[in-house]
């Protein structure tokens, strides 16, 4: 069994840093996922919705919270396989206070039983919101590692905060 893997989603176009809304070619969550992989030799495997959201930072937002509020499931059109691993580095935005509802779709799909899941979480200043309470209420049997929370704009300039914390939790 291989020991770990890095499972992410991330939007790019139009989002909000820094008080203002601006455009990412690149994700900050993918932009991580990949210094993260990176860092620790693993293999990197990216969560696809299957209809793309929207690249407008206002609409994306709307789409998201009617997901929340209607408890959606969105379809994946590209997602992981962790049955063979130990450990799964999961990375997302901060989406309406927790994880963006195509990662549920996502945990929902796959047995974690006896794994141990490590949570990072791109956000402007909302921090990991709830979502590792949601993370542990969809994955019960596994266990969480601590989680992390990484300032998107920042990602660029934040080499030593995820060394830091991937050495705290083992890697």
């Amino acid at each position: 069994m291989e020991k770990t893997i890095v499972v992410y989603f991330s939007h790019s176009g139009m989002n909000y840093a820094k008080g203002k809304i601006v455009r990412l070619e690149k994700g900050n969550t993918k932009a991580a996922a990949e210094k993260i992989a990176k860092m620790i030799g693993a293999p990197l495997a990216e969560l696809k919705e299957a209809e793309e959201y929207p690249d407008g930072y206002r609409e994306c937002v709307g789409r998201s919270r009617k997901e929340l509020q209607e408890n959606a499931r969105p379809a994946l059109k590209g997602t992981a396989d962790v049955s063979g691993y130990e450990n799964i580095i999961l990375g997302y935005p901060n989406w309406c206070g927790t994880m963006p509802m195509p990662v549920w779709t996502f945990l929902e799909s796959a047995d974690f039983s006896g794994k141990k899941i490590y949570p990072f979480c791109t956000n402007e200043g909302s921090g990991t919101g709830r979502s590792v309470q949601d993370l542990q209420k969809l994955c019960p049997h596994a266990q969480i590692g601590e989680a992390l929370s990484v300032c998107g704009s920042d990602v660029e300039s934040s080499d030593a905060l995820l060394k830091s914390w991937l050495q705290r939790n083992g890697f």
